[in-house]
Order: structure tokens, then C-alpha cells, then sequence
């Protein structure tokens, strides 16, 4: 829906009668005038301005899509075919298993192997897109990125390209820190317990 200017509105009619009455009785002097502050605006994060742009292309594709489709129709099942889509315009080589360079994380030569999305940018996308669909009012029981179908999607292209890229996906243990004892006080010498005794007396 197109916005009007306040200058091009016809409907905008001027200020009432009584407050226009009110700010001409009024005689306000240099010292009672007072300045309002607005807040200001707060910057989106970078987390918003992506999750603004993969809504709006994930919204464009059902418009696109050939029957069209309305978000309330929308499945697990389009959410695969949207993911499938993407990968048209991925920059990651994943080798095909009778590639020579399968499985290895820096191939010595190119390859004809495909350009994909990789698993990493589909896991993050599926997130934002996932809380996107909520903040617009869709139900998280019928959120259709949290589909089990899209869970055991994401763990096959995770699967597969670690192995074909020779890479590993799984996160890092954090060791637990160990917790450094005080140093002990040393022993007292036999000398100076001696010298000790022999002064206490």
C-alpha cells in the first residue's frame, strides 16, 4: 500500500481550531521555550537486515512459484524445493563420489563437480527464516522451517559434504577449565624451628 505525504493528502486537514486558539493566546518567552527530544532511532543489526532479505526472497519465491503459493499453504515439502532452488547460486565445490578429489579439503586441480550451497549458510538461513516466519505471525507448531522433513535434509547435506569435502562439522568441546590450587606455604626448616623454640622460651 502506497503512503501519502502529509503535503499531498487531501485528507489532511490543518491543525484543530482550538489548539491553533491555544498556541496564538499563549505568549511563551525565550527562557519557557523547551526543545522535545525524540529517541534516537535504533539501527538494525546486521542478524535483522539478513533475516529482512532471506523473508522477502523465500516470500518472492512463492509468488513466483507456478501454482502460486500463500504462506498459510506453505509445507516442509516447498521449503525443500526452495532450498534445492538456492542451490543454483551456491561458491562451494562439493565432489561427487567418483571424483579423484573426493574427500580431499584442498584438491590439487579443479573439477567438474557442482557449486552448492553449503551447509553451513543453509543451516543459518533455515534459522533466521524459522523466526521470521513466528515474528509474522505464524504458529511454531505449523512453522514449516522447523519441519522434521528440513531437520533430517540439513543433516544429509551436512553428512555428505563432510565427507566429500574431507571436512568436519562437528563443534569443538570446550575442555573445562582447571582450577589452579594455591601454592602451599613451605615447610618450616628443622634449623629454624629450632631457632624459633629456643626464642619462644
Amino acid at each position: 500500500m502506497d503512503l501519502v505525504s502529509p503535503q499531498s493528502n487531501p485528507n489532511n486537514f490543518p491543525t484543530p481550531i482550538l489548539a491553533s486558539n491555544f498556541v496564538a493566546n499563549s505568549t511563551l518567552t525565550p527562557t519557557s521555550t523547551t526543545t522535545a527530544t525524540l529517541p534516537a532511532p535504533s539501527t538494525p543489526s546486521r542478524y535483522e537486515n539478513q533475516k529482512r532479505r532471506d523473508w522477502n526472497t523465500f516470500c518472492q519465491y512463492l509468488r513466483n512459484h507456478r501454482p502460486p503459493l500463500s504462506l498459510s499453504m506453505c509445507s516442509g515439502a516447498h521449503v525443500l524445493e526452495f532450498l534445492r532452488y538456492l542451490d543454483q547460486f551456491g561458491k562451494t565445490k562439493v565432489h561427487n563420489q567418483t571424483c579423484p578429489f573426493f574427500g580431499l579439503p584442498n584438491p590439487p586441480a579443479p573439477c567438474p563437480c557442482p557449486l552448492r550451497q553449503a551447509w553451513g549458510s543453509l543451516d543459518a538461513l533455515i534459522g533466521r527464516l524459522r523466526a521470521a516466519y513466528e515474528e509474522h505471525g505464524g504458529r511454531p507448531e505449523g512453522n514449516p522451517f522447523g519441519a522434521r522433513a528440513v531437520r533430517i535434509f540439513l543433516r544429509e547435506v551436512r553428512d555428505f559434504q563432510s565427507k566429500a569435502r574431507g571436512v568436519s562439522y562437528e563443534k569443538k568441546r570446550k575442555r573445562p577449565k582447571q582450577k589452579v590450587a594455591p601454592p602451599l606455604a613451605p615447610p618450616l626448616q628443622p634449623a629454624a624451628f629450632a631457632d624459633a623454640t629456643a626464642t619462644s622460651k
